[in-house]
């Protein structure tokens, strides 16, 4: 049964009469079955798609349809606990929408809300993309506790992605409970620091762009979809031949998410000879954990600062490389790849960027310089690649479970040769395996050739560079193949 709540409004004295009741899903699509919100069609069925607007809430909780010039009203039944605040918002800004829906017994069941141009029907608004941003950040969001149901109304950071005030603003107002309770009040205190005529241009300036970064970013929590722990098998079988143990270490991390839907307390370090394919092996827990991932490289990072950011006190300050990695993946679960971990001690004077780290992987969150407000890290999946380990101090090493990687034998190397470096480089010129092949007495000279180096690096350059050979002799010479024997490839690489 709808209910009804009457409230005395100061400004104008009219009731306003709630005639709804709130449907409490954590549904992430919507759907005639899930609906956003039930219209009241016992008077009349409405069309499938009906243009109007939502009622002054102060007044009525209705939708006011306006379609080929007839106006009629229908009171609004239920509602998704999540969009209580975007509807009244649309109400108060009167903006005209253009509902998607389906008449049930009980209703019509509205899936979708698009913005329409207030002077055509079925013309989408240029501003329609900023209300789909909103939509889709509450469908990804829990449904509201009951008990903080109230605060939402005192609730109120800028336009389309949320750059300026207004889309901050009305962000907050309308799905500022999809974020994290430490950020929402951060973010109110900077929206009142952005308004303020009290402060500095350049510190409005500040707050507004670090609202705009944090509120960008979706914040989701740390529960985590089980993974097929076939599919990841076959994702590792084709990014790496043999490292057997590898992959056990690997499934087994699967099965434990599986297990308890969140990531292990532990990330992983993986420690081998340069070119053993450490990199690849993170890129593919990446792909098998379906989260975006960025890279840190730490031979690169020798201030402290380039990872934690500067302080806004500076007219040229902005965040650090972990906070600028959140804001590119756009959200907050992702995997960091942080190559050469045995170099992050190698600060210059203004500290150490291992420090750093350790805030970054304990899991209780990760606090910028410039954004100044913690950031949580339990959607942080950490994986490092580093050639020796006794370089990484040991409150690095107690935050990774570590993973050997062995050399190749020369017999391994001779298959990744010729089953995956030499096919892959033939397929991306366009040439067909038999136009650039090579005998077995050329493949044992080539892996007895740079038997003292590790890893397959060399190897996948002399893939290129034979190649690229047999191309420009198909293609200069006019020969229809070649086949490179040990006198070929002794000419070859001279």
């Amino acid at each position: 049964m709808p209910v009804f709540d009457f409230r005395d409004d100061s400004e104008n004295k009219e009731q306003f009469e709630c005639t709804y009741t709130m449907i409490r899903s954590n549904e992430s699509m919507a759907s005639p079955q899930w609906p956003l919100l039930l219209l009241d069609n016992h008077k009349q069925s409405w069309k499938h798609h009906s243009c109007g607007f939502f009622a002054a809430p102060s007044k009525r909780t209705a939708f006011e349809f306006d379609d080929e010039g007839e106006r009629a009203k229908a009171d609004i039944l239920k509602v998704d606990a999540r969009f209580v605040n975007l509807l009244k918002w649309l109400g108060e800004n009167h903006i005209k929408v253009r509902l998607s829906g389906e008449n049930r017994e009980d209703g019509y069941a509205v899936y979708k809300i698009r913005e329409v141009a207030h002077s055509g029907g079925t013309k989408l608004s240029a501003s329609d993309g900023f209300l789909q941003f909103m939509i889709e950040r509450l469908l990804s969001s829990s449904a509201p506790e009951e008990e903080a149901e109230e605060e939402d109304d005192e609730e109120s950071g800028d336009s389309m992605k949320l750059t300026s005030l207004q889309s901050i603003t009305d962000f907050l107002t309308c799905a500022g409970r999809t974020l994290p309770d430490t950020i929402r009040l951060w973010a109110r205190r900077n929206l009142a620091v952005a308004k303020s005529h009290e402060v500095t241009l350049e510190e409005r300036r500040h707050a507004q762009r670090a609202l705009s970064i944090m509120l960008n970013i979706q914040w989701k929590s740390n529960y985590f979809e089980s993974i097929d722990p076939v599919k990841a098998r076959q994702i590792l079988d084709e990014e790496l031949y043999g490292m057997e143990t590898v992959k056990q270490r690997i499934i087994e991390t699967i099965i434990q998410i599986n297990r308890t839907h969140t990531l292990p307390a532990y990330g992983i370090l993986l420690v081998g000879p340069a070119g053993t394919g450490k990199s690849q092996i993170a890129y593919a827990v990446a792909r098998i954990l379906k989260l975006p991932w960025t890279t840190l490289d730490m031979s690169s990072i020798n201030d402290p600062e380039q990872l934690t950011g500067s302080s806004r006190i500076y007219a040229n300050a902005k965040p650090g490389i972990i906070m600028e990695a959140f804001s590119a993946a756009g959200e907050s679960n992702l995997v960091f790849i942080i190559n050469e971990l045995d170099k992050a001690a190698s600060g210059k004077g203004n500290g150490n960027p291992a420090d750093v780290l350790l805030t970054l992987l304990d899991n209780l969150g990760f606090t910028d310089n410039y954004i100044e407000c913690m950031i949580p890290t339990t959607g942080v999946y950490p994986i490092a690649t580093a050639n020796d380990k006794s370089q990484i101090s040991a409150p690095l090493m107690s935050r990774f479970a570590v993973i050997d990687i062995p050399d190749y034998t020369p017999e391994e190397k001779k298959i990744i040769f010729s089953r995956y470096a030499l096919p892959k480089v033939l397929k991306r010129m366009g040439l067909q395996e038999n136009e650039c092949a090579v005998t077995e007495d050329a493949l044992d000279a080539l892996v007895r050739k740079y038997v003292t180096t590790s890893g397959i690096r060399d190897l996948e350059q002399a893939a290129e560079h034979m190649a690229a050979n047999a191309l420009y002799q198909i293609e200069v010479d006019g020969v229809s193949a070649v086949t490179f024997d040990q006198e070929g490839l002794s000419r070859l690489f001279k």
